[in-house]
């Protein structure tokens, strides 16, 4: 039978929710192509020719551009089997389902897939006794290394630079998925509820091999949460330096983990690790006690300082824009930034980031939060929101359209954020604070992945000028 998985949007990684399955579905002998979107099109005789084709949607960006294209796949090949995998398919099932799609699968997908697919080649389509109304499969397995020969190149995803100003291929694993905590904003929460499943050390390994031999010089680890199993994460990384000493990496760990794990900061630092990205969210511990985000801002510092102790970088991300956020929340904000003198880690669109809810999302949980949305978009895939301030909203729009014309003249960071402190000044009517130094933030270069875009609720028009 012929496969062909599809993948639209992965904050430019090459996708391990692609080259995972595939290993599994050539053992059982299926012809499997796969296409990812971000970087190639998807050829029309594949389309054709499939009796199944699997989307993999890992985030909102990625499901909002697979929409069009499922749609014209199911239009284009009317007996296909559409699969819809992945962190977002769950959540937006229903929807899904009316586009098209005959199969949703979330959490640990590769199993389910498989067994879909068997059901697919022996009937054409699932038998209806067999067809299952559970959509998220949180059974532990026994991963496999992932087959990605047939992804295009490392050197055509996104790079990192390094202070010198030298580039460095990246590579893209996962040494498990989910994660132990229930922050109320995460999408991560609605499929894993609290779960994380690890990937065997050997399968992690094996994939961080290939990867050097196809030129890798750093490792993006893109698990949830590294230290959700820290004796797990610290064996990987000490074996990863064993075998490649000059190979370098990056992970994500929660600030409550930095700080509670803080021992182990120096284990990261000494096998090559270049900087912790952290989901800091906010700076005012109201709005992280409603996020049950499970740190305070003085955590937060204790973080920073931290990581300084051992020289590893931190790279702080925010939801800047959120529904109890003031102007002068978000001053305090941008201040704290530059007190903490962390203006060239935090990436410009950090500073432009709405609140994104999706179906299933805890937020819903607090009236407050209800009362201010207007029922689910399904267009957006989200909950719109408007802010009691308008302008609020005014000023993310404004600092929005900042971060979107800087990047794309690759302006520096310190820049960038000037305009945005001048903006937000100019909201609040206190033209006479616009002055900041911003020499000393100049003074300490960290290496960066040069892929801008993050996570915002809108994709960009390049990223939906897909044509297949």
């Amino acid at each position: 039978m012929r496969i062909v998985l599809i993948s639209t949007y992965e904050l430019g990684h090459q996708p391990f929710g692609l080259a995972s399955p595939v290993t599994w579905l050539l053992a059982e002998g299926f012809e499997v192509r796969t296409f990812d979107l971000a970087i190639e099109k998807l050829e029309h005789d594949a389309v054709r020719n499939a009796e199944f084709v699997g989307f993999y949607l890992p985030m909102h960006t990625a499901t909002r551009i697979a929409v069009p294209v499922i749609s014209a796949v199911r239009q284009r090949n009317p007996s296909a089997h559409i699969c819809a995998y992945g962190l977002y398919a769950p959540m937006n099932a229903k929807y899904l389902q009316r586009l098209g799609v005959d199969s949703v699968v979330g959490g640990e997908f590769e199993g389910e897939i498989v067994r879909i697919a068997k059901q697919v080649a022996g009937n054409g389509s699932p038998d209806a006794n067999e067809t299952r109304e559970e959509v998220i499969f949180l059974r532990k397995q026994s991963f496999k290394i992932p087959t990605r020969r047939d992804l295009p190149e490392l050197s055509k995803y996104a790079f990192l630079t390094m202070p010198d100003g030298s580039r460095r291929i990246v590579g893209y694993t996962e040494a498990s998925r989910g994660c132990k905590h229930l922050c109320r904003h995460c999408p991560i929460v609605p499929v894993y509820n609290g779960r994380f499943m690890i990937v065997q050390r050997d399968v992690v390994i094996g994939d961080i091999e290939q990867q050097v031999r196809a030129g890798a010089a750093h490792i993006t680890f893109g698990d949830p949460d590294f230290f959700n199993g820290v004796g797990h994460a610290t064996r990987i990384v000490s074996t990863l330096h064993h075998n490649w000493p000059e190979l370098t990496y990056d992970v994500t760990i929660k600030i409550e983990h930095l700080v509670k794990h803080a021992e182990h900061l120096k284990t990261l630092k000494d096998t090559g690790c270049l900087f912790v990205t952290s989901a800091v969210e906010s700076v005012d511990d109201d709005i992280l006690e409603k996020l049950d985000k499970g740190h305070t801002r003085k955590d937060f510092f204790r973080a920073v300082e931290l990581c300084r102790n051992v020289e590893l970088g931190l790279n702080p991300t925010f939801v800047a824009f959120i529904p109890w956020i003031t102007l002068a929340g978000y001053r305090d904000l941008l201040q704290t930034i530059l007190e903490l003198n962390l203006v060239d880690a935090v990436a410009p669109v950090q500073l432009a980031i709405r609140l994104l809810i999706p179906e299933g999302s805890r937020l819903l949980e607090l009236p407050d939060v209800a009362a201010l949305t207007a029922g689910f978009d399904e267009r957006r895939l989200c909950y719109p929101w408007r802010h009691a301030d308008a302008r609020v909203d005014e000023l993310q729009a404004a600092v929005e359209a900042i971060v979107e014309e800087a990047c794309s003249s690759d302006l520096p960071r310190a820049e960038i954020f000037e305009r945005i402190w001048r903006e937000t000044n100019r909201a609040m009517g206190e033209r006479n604070r616009m002055q900041i130094d911003l020499s000393s933030q100049n003074s300490r270069k960290l290496p960066y992945l040069s892929e801008n875009w993050y996570c915002c609720a809108e994709p960009t028009k390049q990223q939906m000028e897909i044509f297949i």
